[in-house]
């Protein structure tokens, strides 16, 4: 039953939020509006769902530059999570095929994420880079999940360089985030949902400037090993409270 009236919120949610987010599009409404609408739509889903969301690093979330959050990927539940938890202007960086979802693909596109075909490495850049200049344009983030997909298992699998040569080509930090709880609720390839609480934990951002290609391995290696540590810390606070 939970699962069912999760669902029928999450139709309903799109349903609501996703023509206004086409018609704040058409009029050209300011950013604050999809800002809104993305929060207002993922608050519904994790209010369905009873699954609350515990934010822990905030001191390195800055308003004042541009950053790429880094994120490991376990849930859909992690969508719904950074969405709320992230207190500035944010765009998601997904898969192509999120964008030809009906109603939410086109919403999805209309809010400003950015859609990326994974076939064709040249578009892909293509797409990264136009990312690069819209947050440097307003100070916002991109969120990427380096792992490209979810952890059928909870472990990290192995990750992507887009984000890393993103950084590095634009100079703007990349923040580690660790997520924890999502895969209890909402396991990859599962549909029952299962209420439990969230931790999203911000890291410390790690700096590019005066990096180059010949640094991408070294930081990505970094980048791993802090979400992998940060991983840990919240299962360690949980068994001690």
């Amino acid at each position: 039953m939970r699962s069912l009236w999760v669902g029928l919120h999450l139709v309903a949610a799109t349903l609501t939020l996703g023509p206004l987010a086409l018609l704040a599009a058409l009029v050209r409404a300011p950013d604050r509006f999809f800002d809104w609408a993305g929060r207002a739509w993922a608050s519904w889903i994790l209010w369905a769902s009873r699954t609350p969301v515990h934010v822990e690093g905030l001191e390195h979330v800055h308003a004042d530059r541009p950053q790429i959050f880094a994120a490991n990927h376990q849930s859909w539940y992690d969508v719904f999570a950074l969405a709320v938890a992230i207190p500035k202007r944010y765009r998601f960086v997904g898969k192509r095929e999120l964008a030809r979802i009906p109603l939410f693909g086109t919403a999805w596109k209309a809010a400003g994420h950015i859609s990326i075909d994974r076939r064709d490495r040249t578009a892909a850049i293509r797409s990264l880079e136009r990312a690069g200049r819209l947050v440097r344009r307003d100070n916002s983030a991109i969120v990427v999940f380096p792992e490209g997909t979810r952890s059928a298992d909870g472990r990290l699998l192995p990750f992507k360089k887009g984000a890393v040569m993103l950084a590095i080509c634009t100079g703007i930090e990349l923040v580690p985030v660790a997520i924890s709880g999502t895969r209890a609720i909402l396991p990859k390839g599962a549909w029952r949902v299962r209420p439990g609480p969230i931790i999203v934990r911000f890291g410390e951002p790690i700096r590019v400037a005066g990096y180059g290609e010949q640094d991408r391995d070294r930081l990505l290696a970094e980048l791993r090993a802090r979400i992998e540590g940060m991983l840990e810390q919240p299962r360690a606070a949980r068994r001690a409270s």
